[in-house]
């Protein structure tokens, strides 16, 4: 088999007449095809979600335009902790973190609503392009942008770019061992990581946040290289040959059949998702944990904080092989408990030091990130092949759902106490 330019041309852009199948290829090329594949995935997912990543780690930077000189095209990366709301003890931007976050998952809800409905008419490669352009675009938006309004067009590119991203490779591991989508789930773990580390770094070390995001532009080329050129070309779901994965990747993601295999518990997985609402809230009220007997100004505290929830993500979503957990709604009770927690915390300030804040978030980070590769490995286990591209694209959606519900939660809930004296 030739490169994936090659494949995708065989197993969606060509309509060319049937051929006889290959003979099979020898076991060692097998299991060269399979680091390559993971080693691809693994990549993906670290490209897919550097750019949401990224724009989440610089919200705090991104609403700071709103107090950058007319003359600045980006905001200093060590501003002065100077209070925006001087009647709250919160060192308040007049606009929540959380429209940052609402800028960067509300189109990505929307593709992952309305991609049963048409995105399966549009071949795979032509939508790894659309994701690719657009990363790169909202690097650049971001970056040359003089106001809050133009940086969160550059939020909604990468929102747009991280939506079609996640539901087409998501849906392409369907054609692959099942062994990719914890490589995947670790790409997209990595991703927070190195994105958040990145920004934390290039920021800390001098770098502004206008140089930090125009350096960032190899990571689109990284993902359309990853995809083109190092996925080799996905198997068939059966023994009927390859022109059955070419069938099958041009069907729609909702079939006019009901599922015959395990009904409920595509059910149950979905109403585990929805505890996400408690999780990701967590990340819009970072803004409301603010220290000032620190060394850290505000923009460097929510940083670290974002570093570090990231940190933990990528470990649990790494972890699959080590520790497989089969009750994925204990986690989300511990998240609640967490939620819960913090939220008391913001109220009443009762934590001494920011270095337990610390602590609590990178430990919430393992728990997000536990939560979402466990998912997908059920979701992997309990469906058939048949049924699972469409069980795959569908379970992000509720993942999705629930940060956006918690972005709108955060609204008000960042309005009133930044009103508290």
């Amino acid at each position: 088999m030739g490169g994936c330019a090659g494949s995708r041309r065989r197993l969606l852009d060509s309509e060319e007449e049937e051929t006889a199948p290959e003979p099979r290829p020898p076991r060692s090329y097998h299991k060269g095809a399979l680091w390559k594949n993971v080693m691809g995935f693994w990549l993906l997912g670290l490209c897919n979600n550097f750019s949401y990543v990224v724009m989440l780690s610089a919200a705090h930077d991104i609403l700071s335009h709103q107090r950058a000189s007319e003359n600045q095209s980006h905001v200093d990366p060590d501003p002065p902790p100077t209070a925006h709301n001087s009647s709250s003890r919160f060192d308040c931007n007049s606009v929540s973190t959380a429209a940052v976050l609402l800028a960067d998952i509300l189109p990505t809800l929307i593709i992952k609503l309305l991609a049963p409905l048409g995105l399966h008419l549009l071949p795979y490669s032509p939508r790894v392009l659309v994701s690719g352009i657009c990363a790169a675009g909202s690097f650049i938006l971001v970056a040359f942008s003089h106001s809050v309004g133009t940086s969160l067009c550059g939020v909604v590119l990468a929102s747009i770019s991280s939506g079609v991203g996640e539901v087409t490779f998501l849906s392409l591991t369907a054609f692959y061992p099942r062994a990719v989508i914890s490589w995947w789930s670790s790409g997209t773990g990595g991703a927070g990581l190195m994105g958040a580390l990145s920004y934390l770094g290039l920021t800390q070390a001098g770098l502004s946040p206008q140089h930090t995001l125009l350096s960032m532009l190899g990571i689109p080329a990284l993902m359309l290289a990853s995809y083109f050129f190092l996925l080799t070309s996905p198997e068939p779901q059966d023994p009927g040959g390859e022109e059955e994965a070419e069938t099958s990747a041009r069907q729609p993601l909702i079939d006019s059949e009901t599922p015959e295999s395990k009904p409920d518990s595509s059910s149950n997985l979905s109403l585990q998702e929805r505890w996400t609402v408690f999780k990701v809230w967590l990340v819009a009220v970072f803004e409301l944990l603010f220290f000032r007997n620190t060394s850290l100004n505000h923009a460097q505290q929510y940083r670290w904080y974002q570093m570090l929830y990231q940190a933990g993500v990528f470990v649990s979503r790494s972890s699959l092989h080590c520790c497989r957990i089969r009750f994925t709604w204990v986690l989300a009770l511990l998240q609640c408990l967490n939620l819960a927690f913090l939220l008391v915390d913001v109220w009443f300030s009762f934590l001494p030091s920011i270095y337990l804040v610390f602590l609590i978030i990178l430990y919430e980070g393992l728990l997000g990130g536990a939560a979402y590769v466990n998912t997908f490995h059920n979701i992997a286990l309990e469906t058939s092949d048949q049924h699972r591209e469409f069980a795959m694209a569908a379970a992000c959606i509720s993942d999705t759902l629930g940060i956006s519900l918690s972005g709108l939660l955060a609204l008000p809930l960042h309005d009133f106490l930044c009103h508290l004296s």
